[in-house]
């Protein structure tokens, strides 16, 4: 058995504040993966879980294993046969994937009707035993928003379908992506109890970290028809960030360690890219923000590029360089609940900022004091799979140098396949 090093993650403490923030156009981009300033939480002990945890290991060096993989033994015997034998260290396993099944069996009634009948595994508990054994560090994957049996099931807590010019809310049912894929409206604050279930059912299994993905409005779809009854009237980046600090609010207390997975390109853009994510909105509520910044899912021209695909380095270097640069920073025009409002006197001092509206009446943007977080909160995603091109060992080991030379060594690596083929070929060997 192989000896990796831990060590634990440092705690939040914040204090609540207001925050504002505009949305701006989007770029025609795809969403879908072919993956004394913080909320105030009264903290007590964690609760007796009886289940070991690892600590989070630094660096972290991850890959993702399917709903149906975990489930099926030559599969993750193969995986956890490559992290034992290289430099990896963890993995990210789906309890619930894209279709809103989860991966394991439980009797919590909230939960028991969502179990998957066709992937999954039964002995879930006792594999992530044998991982912990192993020193594996086990990260739970929750699909959050992106929900087609829940809607299924509650079609009144979707994304609504609206009616040619009508306006009435549901007139059409509820509204799908170009999959055929239903979201739960954001808003719509029923189904975060059952975010929160899960959660909780799947720390107390073993998982020592929670990552949640799909954590945004839809995209790819007819988005004209979208209506979303339960966020009416709300920004989408604030309608978001409350449910962040609803996670952190109901997880942080039992000790859990929360990730969230946000589109790559939050790291350039400071609007919301139309779906609700703001790298800032997201910094005080996760111990650690996992950025998608796969080349191939950037924009044909995105820094001048015909073919992303032929500029992995640099995609990845630029993107995450930037979001170091924001992550480390004291103050942003991005508002937060968590961020105190401040502004510039003509003396160049900083004092508290006059209502924002009457900042933007005079022509002056508002600008926020936040916390220089720790550059190693990030923990970018990158791309082991073949899409629209074959991706080399060559493209997977220069997303690795870039991450590096943007200052983090942390990654956690995506193939939906789980074949891996390309990084097998660049990992090191276990010494």
């Amino acid at each position: 058995m192989k000896r990796k090093g831990f060590v634990f993650a440092a705690g939040l403490i914040l204090v609540a504040g207001m925050g504002t923030a505009a949305t701006s156009v989007a770029p025609e981009i795809s969403f879908v993966r072919s993956a004394t300033t913080t909320p105030e939480v009264p903290f007590g002990p964690p609760p007796a879980f009886g289940v070991r945890h690892l600590p989070t290991p630094v660096p972290l060096k991850a890959i993702y294993m399917t709903q149906c993989a975990v489930g099926t033994p030559s599969l993750r015997k193969s995986l956890v046969e490559l992290i034992d034998s290289t430099e990896l260290n963890s993995v990210v396993i789906d309890i619930r994937d894209y279709t809103g099944k989860i991966a394991f069996p439980t009797e919590n009634p909230i939960l028991k009707g969502m179990v998957s009948e066709k992937c999954g595994a039964k002995d879930m508990k006792e594999f992530v035993e044998k991982l912990h054994e192993k020193n594996i560090y086990v990260i739970g994957r929750i699909t959050v928003f992106q929900n087609p049996y829940y809607t299924s099931v509650h079609p009144e807590l979707a994304v609504q379908k609206k009616c040619g010019p009508s306006t009435e809310v549901g007139t059409c049912g509820v509204w799908k992506d170009h999959k055929g894929l239903a979201f739960v409206d954001v808003g719509a604050k029923p189904y975060w109890e059952t975010v929160a279930e899960l959660s909780k059912e799947s720390y107390a299994l073993g998982f020592d970290e929670l990552n949640f993905d799909y954590i945004r409005f839809p995209s790819d779809g007819p988005m004209g028809e979208a209506v979303y009854s339960w966020s009416m009237g709300k920004n989408k980046q604030i309608a978001l960030e409350e449910f962040y600090r609803y996670l952190y609010n109901e997880l942080k207390p039992i000790g859990a360690v929360l990730s969230a997975d946000l589109f790559g390109m939050v790291t350039t853009n400071v609007d919301d890219l139309n779906i609700g994510q703001q790298l800032e909105r997201a910094l005080p509520y996760f111990d650690y923000i996992a950025p998608m910044v796969y080349p191939s899912h950037y924009p044909k021209g995105f820094r001048g590029h015909a073919n992303v695909n032929e500029y992995s380095y640099d995609i990845v270097h630029f993107s995450m360089s930037s979001a170091v640069r924001r992550t480390l920073a004291t103050s942003t025009a991005i508002g937060s609940f968590a961020y105190e409002r401040i502004h510039s006197t003509s003396s160049g001092q900083v004092g508290t900022s006059t209502p924002a509206s009457a900042e933007a009446s005079a022509g002056k943007p508002a600008l926020y004091l936040k916390p220089s977080y720790p550059a190693s909160k990030l923990r970018p995603w990158l791309q082991s799979f073949d899409y629209p091109v074959a991706y080399t060992p060559a493209m997977v080991a220069e997303q690795i140098k870039a991450n590096e030379d943007a200052g983090l060594d942390s990654y956690m690596f995506w193939d939906p396949a789980n074949k891996y083929r390309s990084l097998k070929a660049v990992l090191k060997p276990v010494e």
